[in-house]
């Protein structure tokens, strides 16, 4: 679970659009770029090389 505050000023780091969080994936989405970044040990991966394609996220 990440913390409500945090997840407000989070941006994605290219767009600087929203990001949705899913908990049940534990992943941040960025719907303009079509893309997410996954939170590792309660800790949000925003670096630019790090999001994968939003198809991949198919589990």
């Amino acid at each position: 679970m990440i913390d409500p505050d945090l997840l407000e000023i989070l941006a994605c780091p290219v767009c600087k659009g929203n990001l949705e969080y899913r908990e049940d994936r534990e992943i941040l989405v960025c719907n303009q770029c079509k893309v997410y970044y996954e939170i590792r040990e309660g800790i949000p991966v925003l670096l630019p090389d790090s999001s994968k394609p939003l198809e991949e996220d198919r589990s």
